[in-house]
């Protein structure tokens, strides 16, 4: 998959990490790097109608991966995202 947003260079990288402790640090990395544009577009009410849903469909993944970390982490005793 081609980045063609910075942020979704940490959306690939969370989408297809294997290692839940990896994980871990990813989710954060992302919501944050994901934040900070929305807030750029806040600003500056820039960027396309594209990048706008594709971060929207980025926060569903998110969710998404949150969700199924959270129950691999209550299945294994591992702490939660």
């Amino acid at each position: 998959m081609k980045a063609d947003y910075p942020w979704q260079e940490l959306y690939v990288a969370a989408i297809l990490e294997t290692d839940d402790a990896k994980l871990l640090t990813r989710l954060p990395a992302l919501k944050a790097a994901i934040d900070a544009r929305l807030q750029e577009l806040q600003m500056d009410h820039g960027g396309s109608s594209e990048e706008r849903q594709a971060i929207s469909d980025a926060l569903v993944g998110l969710n998404a991966l949150r969700r199924d970390l959270q129950a691999r982490s209550q299945d294994t005793g591992m702490s939660k995202a």
